[in-house]
């Protein structure tokens, strides 16, 4: 049996449908699975032991790398496609590539091309509902013949990861922290979900001079001044990001593995956290929390209730008082509260 699995196109996405994955490969066991996914996210799921193989979807323009991955799925004969992204593009590939069956929602005009249509979750009047995406993944495992999934993501780190990690470890002397709190200051949705640099600073500061702890600024290739400026604005010594190394996905997740707790805004690396089973607390502004609901026992959502939100905008068009108002001092109050509880749970798993 040949297999496909369109992967989702966002790297928090991408770990949302870990749990659908696993539980794909588990009910398929002598499968052939193929993972149809976008370059860029590849890095999310590299030491995953589900996947067989590997096919960068839609390379190149619209017409020509969708025609191009249409026919890698012909060569392969593939049984069931099961896509995780919404888009009218997935569809249309998998039908040209002559999937026999076609899994995924009946959204943007694509039912014709699907053979197995599931409905999203909508209101009394029609209207797409906010509930949790990970719910829409598993729903995707259990049409394609799969018992009900669990919620538990999953991700892993390769050699190469490990060893990115470790020589900033040596290199910034991050070992001698009791904890290190990893700070991701970054999101792709847009500038609305950013918490203000000087929040993250005087946060930084309050987590030196308070407890002791070292503080890892994480950042993407296109948020490296953010970084920096954090770092500086903290001004002090035990605080360090990865503004000037070289960056990849797999040395974010690796980093994450080993802190003590994840602040993040909502993006992508903030469910690298929980997918180690990290504790988590995210900050929330324009968004919809319940889009991007996890059930994770360690996770912490913070957001500031303000009339204009939330929006879902990606740029605040007033005053981004959602964020402004979402205070350092508040932040770190709730971060001893979930470093206290880790401890305690880790305490109460080694008197088992």
């Amino acid at each position: 049996m040949n297999l496909a699995v369109f992967l989702p196109n966002w790297v928090g996405d991408v770990a949302m449908a870990t749990p659908a994955l696993r539980a794909i490969r588990e009910h398929f066991r002598n499968a052939h699975i193929i993972a149809v996914l976008k370059p860029y996210v590849a890095a999310v799921l590299e030491g995953c032991p589900w996947i067989n193989e590997w096919m960068p979807a839609n390379d190149g323009s619209w017409s020509r790398g969708m025609l191009a991955t249409a026919a890698r799925l012909r060569r392969r004969d593939i049984d069931v496609a099961v896509l995780f992204p919404n888009s009218f593009r997935a569809a249309l590939t998998a039908r040209l590539g002559r999937c026999q069956r076609r899994i995924g929602y009946a959204r943007y005009g694509r039912s014709a091309f699907l053979t197995d249509r599931l409905d999203p979750v909508r209101g009394a009047d029609g209207r797409l509902v906010p509930s949790p995406a990970i719910d829409a993944f598993n729903r995707l495992a259990v049409a394609c013949g799969c018992p009900r999934p669990s919620y538990r993501m999953e991700l892993f780190t390769t050699p190469r990861d490990e060893a990115a990690a470790d020589r900033l470890w040596d290199q910034f002397g991050l070992a001698v922290f009791d904890d290190i709190v990893c700070l991701n200051p970054g999101a792709a949705f847009g500038a609305a979900k950013y918490w203000p640099v000087e929040h993250f600073a005087a946060l930084a500061r309050r987590f030196v001079d308070q407890r002791g702890s070292g503080v890892l600024v994480m950042c993407g290739p296109s948020e490296r001044e953010m970084a920096r400026r954090i770092v500086d604005e903290a001004d002090r010594p035990e605080v360090f990001s990865l503004a000037d190394e070289p960056l990849s996905l797999g040395l974010t997740k690796a980093c994450i593995r080993r802190a003590a707790l994840l602040i993040t805004t909502d993006s992508g690396p903030r469910h690298f956290g929980i997918a180690f089973d990290r504790p988590v607390i995210t900050l929330f502004g324009p968004t919809h929390i319940a889009w991007t609901e996890t059930y994770h026992a360690h996770s912490v959502h913070m957001q500031r209730q303000v009339p204009c939100g939330p929006c879902q905008l990606r740029v605040c068009p007033l005053d981004h008082r959602c964020m402004k108002e979402l205070l350092p001092d508040v932040v770190f109050a709730k971060a001893e509260e979930v470093l206290a509880a880790a401890c305690d749970q880790r305490a109460a798993e080694t008197t088992r």
